[in-house]
Protein backbone atom coordinates (compact mmCIF):
# COMPACT_ATOMS: atom_id res chain seq x y z
CA UNK A 1 0.00 0.00 0.00
CA UNK A 2 2.84 2.38 0.82
CA UNK A 3 4.43 1.80 -2.56
CA UNK A 4 1.22 2.97 -4.27
CA UNK A 5 1.33 6.26 -2.35
CA UNK A 6 5.03 6.66 -3.06
CA UNK A 7 4.43 6.15 -6.78
CA UNK A 8 1.55 8.64 -6.73
CA UNK A 9 3.73 11.24 -5.01
CA UNK A 10 6.52 10.65 -7.53
CA UNK A 11 4.12 11.19 -10.42
CA UNK A 12 2.70 14.37 -8.86
CA UNK A 13 6.20 15.72 -8.25
CA UNK A 14 7.17 15.05 -11.87
CA UNK A 15 4.03 16.82 -13.14
CA UNK A 16 4.75 19.87 -10.96
CA UNK A 17 8.34 19.94 -12.18
CA UNK A 18 7.28 19.84 -15.84
CA UNK A 19 4.71 22.59 -15.24
CA UNK A 20 7.38 24.74 -13.61
CA UNK A 21 9.80 24.20 -16.49
CA UNK A 22 7.09 25.07 -19.02
CA UNK A 23 6.23 28.27 -17.12
CA UNK A 24 9.90 29.25 -16.94
CA UNK A 25 10.32 28.64 -20.68
CA UNK A 26 7.33 30.90 -21.39
CA UNK A 27 8.98 33.62 -19.31
CA UNK A 28 12.29 33.11 -21.11
CA UNK A 29 14.15 32.04 -17.98
CA UNK A 30 14.72 28.39 -18.84
CA UNK A 31 16.99 27.95 -21.80
CA UNK A 32 18.69 24.67 -21.07
CA UNK A 33 22.38 24.01 -21.03
CA UNK A 34 24.73 26.21 -22.99
CA UNK A 35 26.15 24.59 -26.09
CA UNK A 36 29.84 23.87 -25.86
CA UNK A 37 30.38 23.76 -29.60
CA UNK A 38 29.01 25.99 -32.36
CA UNK A 39 27.78 23.92 -35.32
CA UNK A 40 28.93 26.49 -37.88
CA UNK A 41 32.48 26.44 -36.50
CA UNK A 42 32.55 22.64 -36.61
CA UNK A 43 31.28 22.59 -40.19
CA UNK A 44 33.86 25.18 -41.23
CA UNK A 45 36.71 23.24 -39.63
CA UNK A 46 35.53 20.04 -41.32
CA UNK A 47 35.32 21.87 -44.66
CA UNK A 48 38.92 23.03 -44.10
CA UNK A 49 39.95 19.39 -43.86
CA UNK A 50 40.35 19.03 -40.10
CA UNK A 51 39.56 15.52 -38.85
CA UNK A 52 36.65 14.82 -36.53
CA UNK A 53 39.07 13.54 -33.89
CA UNK A 54 41.11 16.77 -34.00
CA UNK A 55 37.97 18.91 -33.81
CA UNK A 56 36.74 16.90 -30.81
CA UNK A 57 40.09 17.32 -29.08
CA UNK A 58 40.09 21.06 -29.80
CA UNK A 59 36.73 21.55 -28.08
CA UNK A 60 37.27 18.83 -25.45
CA UNK A 61 34.15 16.89 -26.47
CA UNK A 62 33.48 13.43 -27.87
CA UNK A 63 33.62 12.54 -31.54
CA UNK A 64 29.89 11.74 -31.33
CA UNK A 65 29.17 15.36 -30.37
CA UNK A 66 31.06 16.55 -33.44
CA UNK A 67 29.19 14.10 -35.68
CA UNK A 68 25.87 15.42 -34.32
CA UNK A 69 26.92 18.99 -35.15
CA UNK A 70 27.92 17.99 -38.67
CA UNK A 71 24.51 16.42 -39.34
CA UNK A 72 22.57 19.35 -37.88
Amino acid sequence: MLSVFAELETNLRKERQLEGIQRAKELGKYKGRKERVDASVVQQLKADGVSVKDIANKFNVTKRTIHRKLVA
